[in-house]
């Protein structure tokens, strides 16, 4: 099992993740907290607004979230927003967004998979965040 946040999932969105890096989480499933279903849309429409993306590029992005083509299962764990909290508060961070990726992670005992280089730096004492690279 592996907990994605709303940049990974925007990459298998767009399906920009590549075959090269898919076998490395090809077995496993995938879980998000439900905040991932309000990002990665909210995110997808930004791109298209901003002209970054096509119409249709976006369209079939919305599409494989909304058909979840991406394999992508929502979870909600016991105690996700206190854990998003208090991990937030650790971190030192204002926004317990991310930190409720990290919480999922973190209570299913499993990795967080991300594409943000950010939040791969906030979070590395944690020792579970990962990108895709580091799957292989």
């Amino acid at each position: 099992m592996l907990a994605v946040d709303a940049s990974f999932a925007i990459e298998l969105c767009l399906d920009r993740m590549g075959d090269e890096a898919r076998p490395a989480f090809a077995e496993d499933e995938l879980v998000a907290p439900p905040l991932l279903w309000s990002e990665v849309p909210s995110v997808i429409h930004e791109l298209a607004f901003r002209g970054e993306i096509s119409d249709e590029l976006s369209d079939m992005a919305l599409h494989a979230l909304v058909n979840n083509t991406i394999g992508v299962r929502e979870v909600r764990p016991a105690h996700l927003i206190t854990t998003a909290w208090q991990l937030a508060s650790e971190l030192g961070w204002a926004k317990t967004y991310d930190a409720e990726y990290l919480a999922t992670a973190q209570l299913l005992s499993c990795r967080l998979v991300t594409v943000d280089g950010r939040l791969r730096r906030g979070a590395d004492r944690l020792g579970f965040v990962v990108t895709p690279s580091e799957l292989q």
